[in-house]
């Protein structure tokens, strides 16, 4: 019996979650639902696209890991399809309340400049 196995790990846990963690950092240090909503007026162009990429992208990493461990399949795809819900969600609503805002954003498009 693997080591893993032995308190309980899975390939498909331990898979998620360096995947996991390498989207968090990436998404950490480039944008936010928050700093979507106070840019909206220059990226809504671009937002939902990123975020469709994004979904596409998560799905298979979730589809990956529900087919690498089976045991934990369900929460797998419970998780990454709450999870994908709540965050599509988030930013559909940044985008709308951005641009429905009068305040400025915080940054300015190079073709404004």
């Amino acid at each position: 019996m693997p080591a893993s196995a032995s308190v309980g790990g899975s390939d498909g846990i331990a898979f998620l979650v360096s995947a996991g963690i390498v989207y968090e950092i990436i998404a950490a240090a480039c944008s936010s639902p928050q700093t979507a909503e106070l840019n909206a007026s220059t990226r809504a162009a671009t937002l939902m696209k990123w975020v469709h990429i994004g979904v596409v992208q998560a799905a298979g990493f979730v589809t990956i890991a529900a087919v690498v461990d089976p045991r934990h399949r369900n929460a797998i795809v419970g998780g990454g399809f709450l999870a994908g819900v709540i965050m599509y969600a988030s930013y559909l609503h940044a985008r709308s309340a951005g641009l429905a805002s009068a305040q400025p954003g915080t940054e300015t498009n190079w073709t404004q400049a």
